[in-house]
């Protein structure tokens, strides 16, 4: 996976505070190493200023029944089949070695791992998609999803991003970080309201700004 980032540090203060602060200033964790965090056009959900509106209504009125749960990470008692799946939708969805089983292993089972939770997504009982996240008592940083491919149509994945932004609103969160915005690829995510984006010095709410900057980097070959 190719990360996009201006500016790159390593925390060695991971107290909740800190983390807390290192996200407001534009950083966010990443997989590479214990305490490495990158600045890029992150984006984040204020979700004092979040409300559901027409889009998300449509996406969740196709899971009326789905649920989310959040799992402590490491994971006391992980199997293969975790594994394997998020490996099987990141090589299907990024491209093969993007995201190894032994990473994914890493990531769920490690203490040298930067994230500490898991959101299990489930319906009628059945458990079909997974994000691993960072999160504190203020913030979550929805991070690596995965989900059974089979629902790939169905915009599963956005159900979830939109369920855990749901949540975090009702139990009292102040934002949902929901990665960078560097590709037209990214630009889904910009269906929430209360969405801003770090733009090298603040946070920014003009979503027609980011657009324009990611189809002029786009166009430059």
């Amino acid at each position: 996976m190719i990360y996009h980032k201006d500016e790159e540090k390593n925390l060695t203060d991971f107290s909740e505070s800190n983390i807390d602060s290192m996200y407001n200033r534009g950083f966010k964790f990443t997989r590479l190493s214990k305490g490495n965090m990158q600045s890029t056009k992150n984006l984040r959900v204020n979700l004092s200023n979040f409300y559901i509106f027409t889009k998300n209504k449509r996406i969740i009125s196709k899971y009326p029944n789905l649920e989310v749960r959040f799992e402590s990470l490491p994971l006391a008692n992980y199997d293969y089949t975790l594994g394997k799946l998020a490996k099987d939708f990141y090589d299907t969805k990024f491209g093969k070695g993007v995201f190894s089983i032994l990473k994914i292993k890493e990531v769920l089972t490690s203490n040298s791992s930067n994230f500490n939770s898991l959101a299990v997504f489930s319906l009628d009982g059945k458990d079909v998609g997974y994000c691993i996240l960072y999160k504190s008592s203020n913030i979550i940083h929805y991070c690596y999803p995965f989900y059974d491919l089979s629902f790939e149509a169905s915009y599963l994945g956005l159900a979830m991003m939109t369920k855990v932004i749901t949540v975090a609103k009702d139990k009292g969160f102040k934002y949902v970080y929901l990665g960078g915005a560097n590709a037209s690829k990214d630009l889904y995510k910009l269906q929430f309201k209360g969405l801003e984006w770090w733009d090298k010095d603040k946070w920014n709410i003009n979503l027609e700004e980011l657009k324009e900057i990611i189809k002029n980097v786009e166009g430059v070959k």
